[in-house]
């Protein structure tokens, strides 16, 4: 079995971390770089920034932050927010990160992601899903997306079937797409990544939504990454297992110091969970 990934995530706004829940109530949480060496001295497998305010006329701050951790560590590193152009992909690449994160842009034409697949290359394209359980009148005032008649892209459309559909903009905006045909037709179009948001959950720290990633997972070929709610070693160990994700994500048990990268990969080891554990003790198999 493939060793499993921790990734911390940093929301970096204007040039620092911030934390909050459900996207609102923001708060300082840090330098990002500082807070990047941190996690590589820890072992973490990977890094994510997400640029949660990025702008064109920003952009250069987090270009900016991506040069100055790529220079200091050399755990891969994914950077998602405000990608709009091939461009934006292709300076943040230049910038020293090893992957994008996409979802707003991909939602606005889907075909984005193929061009970019096939310009960067699949490993390097990851598309964001975030995801929100359908409940009654959650999607009564949502417009139709004007590529519902692409009789290739149209089937992603929520049914009466759909349990989840995916928002953008931060979670503030609901789509009427189905998270689990999302998924599907994103690895169709070259995405090599998924990185799954439980938007119900995100900063409430009552764990993954394990059907949500479990369903995901089991859906689709590539590596799909759990995140949103974590608040204990355990549900880190649920994501991994019960949930079947290849990599699980987490933000405030990290930022805060509630747990440390090595604490976390040393329980998912006594549990049986196959992990990476640089230097400090003989790597699992």
């Amino acid at each position: 079995m493939l060793a499993k990934r921790i990734i911390p995530c940093l929301d970096v706004k204007d040039g620092r971390v911030v934390k909050g829940v459900n996207f609102q109530n923001l708060r300082d949480a840090g330098d990002p770089v500082e807070n990047a060496k941190y996690y590589d001295e820890e072992g973490a497998d990977e890094l994510v920034f997400l640029d949660i305010t990025a702008s064109h006329e920003k952009r250069k701050i987090i270009l900016d932050v991506v040069e100055r951790t790529a220079n200091d560590v050399f755990m891969p590193l994914t950077v998602g927010g405000g990608i709009k152009i091939l461009d934006d992909i292709r300076d943040l690449l230049n910038a020293g990160c090893d992957k994008v994160s996409i979802n707003t842009t991909a939602v606005r034409d889907p075909y984005f992601i193929r061009n970019a697949s096939e310009r960067f290359g699949s490993q390097c394209i990851v598309i964001a899903i975030d995801a929100k359980r359908i409940v009654n009148g959650l999607l009564s005032d949502v417009r139709e997306e004007p590529w519902f008649d692409d009789p290739y892209l149209g089937d992603v459309r929520v049914d009466e079937k759909s349990l989840w559909a995916i928002s953008t903009h931060g979670g503030r905006t609901m789509r009427l797409i189905d998270a689990v045909k999302w998924a599907r037709k994103m690895e169709e179009l070259g995405a090599g990544e998924i990185l799954l948001t439980s938007m119900d959950r995100d900063g409430t720290k009552d764990g993954y939504d394990i059907e949500l990633t479990r369903t995901i997972a089991e859906a689709v070929s590539i590596p799909v990454i759990a995140s949103g709610g974590v608040g204990t070693l355990e549900h880190l160990r649920e994501g991994l297992v019960e949930g079947k994700a290849d990599a699980a994500l987490a933000a405030s048990i990290f930022h805060y110091r509630e747990y440390s990268i090595r604490e976390a990969k040393e329980y998912l080891r006594t549990k049986g969970v196959p992990v990476r554990l640089y230097g400090y003790m003989n790597t699992a198999k």
